[in-house]
């Protein structure tokens, strides 16, 4: 899955789609991470070295949920 950020500075990247499609997919199963990269505003893009989030075998990180409503999903439950 990918998500934005809402200020467009910071992209999240995980190797996992959903439960049923990781199992069709990964019929053997997967080990799950997660990943950052940072966006310069002036333009590039560069992987967050210190951000690398790892799970066991049966966990599967999918959408980013960031308090306060970071990601570009939560949008629907916070007002601008």
């Amino acid at each position: 899955m990918v998500e934005v950020s809402r200020d467009g500075r910071r992209v999240y990247l995980t190797n996992a789609l959903f439960t049923p499609w990781d199992a069709q997919f990964y019929p053997d199963g997967i080990r799950g991470w997660m990943a950052k990269i940072d966006v310069d505003p002036n333009g590039g893009m560069a992987l967050d070295p210190r951000f690398l989030a790892e799970t066991g075998d049966r966990l599967r990180p999918h959408q980013v949920k960031l308090a306060g409503g970071d990601a570009s999903s939560d949008s629907f439950c916070f007002a601008a």
